[in-house]
């Protein structure tokens, strides 16, 4: 049997690292395509592109590892099938869970692995990360804004411009959302705009020109405020912004640069909160004043919410390399041909419909419709009884053995 087991996991190792490299060579691909008109012209060092390419590419091995291991097991199988391998596994009275034994357990430590990634290097490789994109953005101000599309690299505002000129600091079709108020909300447009840094590097200051300024309440939307300017000048502090490069020690204020733990620990700060903020609000009279607290409250269940979320997926995840080895089994012995294209295939419409159920969990559970848990672990649970059903059927009739 440990000569059976070795050739079963040698089998792997081919197709999981060709799926892998695969995998993570699209991703980075994906991700210069989309910051390649940020990069290209802007003057920005080599170095320092590869050095955000580097950190990036941390969410991309969590990505890329649980889908190679699909494809792995996909391939490996199928290919054993095809070559009658598995008529002589049965005709030596080894059943299919026997055969699954050595992968699931290298797939049980796999996910280990990955729990480790995610917890230790991931935080950090995403505080890095954002740490040099502020950087880049104080070096390079128009850096952080896209041409059509709105940007947010401005913390509490969203961004549109029509065209930026990295020369002259100038953009164009300026339109800039306040998002920071969540009693009224407001919204500025302008021709044109230059966006530059104090002398002192302090500030980041945007000057707009010929432009309008519309501000309306969100508790009474009759109170509505227009106004016109020729001139109109925004001043942002530019912490964390600098291109001396940005201190370690700056505060992490980013889901994805928590651990478990202090994503733990962050959601049991904002729980309290909210039972003080209900006892508050229990005691309040004014219904404005109760609506304005409820609104708060509503806030910060949403964000608790969050971090729970991350705080289950950072372990979710982790064990998608365990279900995944778990239904890629029966589902290589379905596919029978062990070519890259079926296995990548099948694996690709598994993995699509894991994540929709993923993404789709997050969003019910944001809104405080479904515990965060069950909606996190939910695709885990409904991959690995696919798996186990499946590997149920094959054993009983595809690999049927003497016993």
């Amino acid at each position: 049997m440990k000569i059976i087991d070795r050739y079963i996991l040698k089998s792997h190792i081919g197709p999981f690292i060709l799926a892998f490299i695969t995998i993570v060579f699209v991703l980075v691909l994906q991700f210069l395509a989309g910051f390649s008109d940020r990069f290209l012209g802007k003057g920005i060092n080599i170095a320092d592109i590869a050095e955000l390419v580097m950190f990036q590419s941390a969410w991309m091995i969590v990505f890329a590892v649980p889908m190679a291991v699909l494809v792995a097991v996909i391939m490996a199988y199928g290919a054993m099938t095809n070559a009658s391998e598995m008529t002589v596994f049965r005709a030596s009275g080894l059943s299919l869970y026997r055969l699954a034994v050595p992968v699931l357990i290298v797939a049980a430590l796999l996910s280990l692995l990955v729990e480790r990634f995610n917890n230790v290097v991931i935080p950090e490789a995403n505080y890095r990360s954002k740490s040099l994109m502020m950087d880049i953005a104080r070096a390079k101000p128009t850096f952080g804004l896209t041409e059509n599309a709105f940007s947010s690299f401005i913390d509490g505002y969203s961004i549109f411009v029509r065209k930026t000129d990295e020369a002259s600091k100038e953009i164009r079709g300026v339109v800039l959302y306040d998002l920071r108020n969540q009693k009224s909300r407001t919204m500025m447009s302008a021709e044109r705009g230059v966006i530059r840094f104090s002398p002192d590097n302090r500030f980041l200051v945007m000057t707009l020109f010929n432009g309008e300024i519309h501000q309306i309440d969100q508790s009474d939307y009759r109170k509505y405020r227009a106004m016109r300017f020729g001139q109109h000048r925004l001043v942002f502090e530019t912490t964390g912004f600098g291109f001396s490069r940005t201190s370690n020690d700056r505060i992490r204020g980013k889901i994805s640069e928590l651990s478990a733990g202090e994503l733990r620990a962050a959601a049991t700060a904002l729980q309290r909160g909210i039972v003080s903020a209900e006892r508050r609000a229990a005691s309040i009279t004014d219904t404005g004043s109760l609506q304005r607290e409820q609104e708060r409250i509503g806030a910060d269940k949403m964000q608790y919410n969050k971090y729970l979320i991350e705080y289950y997926k950072k372990y979710a995840i982790s064990v998608a390399c365990f279900v995944f080895a778990l239904a890629g089994i029966p589902l290589g012995v379905l596919a029978r041909r062990g070519g890259f294209g079926v296995g990548a295939g099948i694996s690709l419409a598994l993995f699509v419909l894991y994540w929709s159920m993923i993404i789709g969990g997050e969003k019910i559970a944001e809104r405080g419709l479904l515990d965060p848990v069950l909606s996190v672990w939910s695709a885990n649970a409904v991959t690995g009884l696919f798996g186990l059903f499946l590997l149920h059927r094959m054993s009983g009739t595809v690999l049927r053995t003497s016993k």
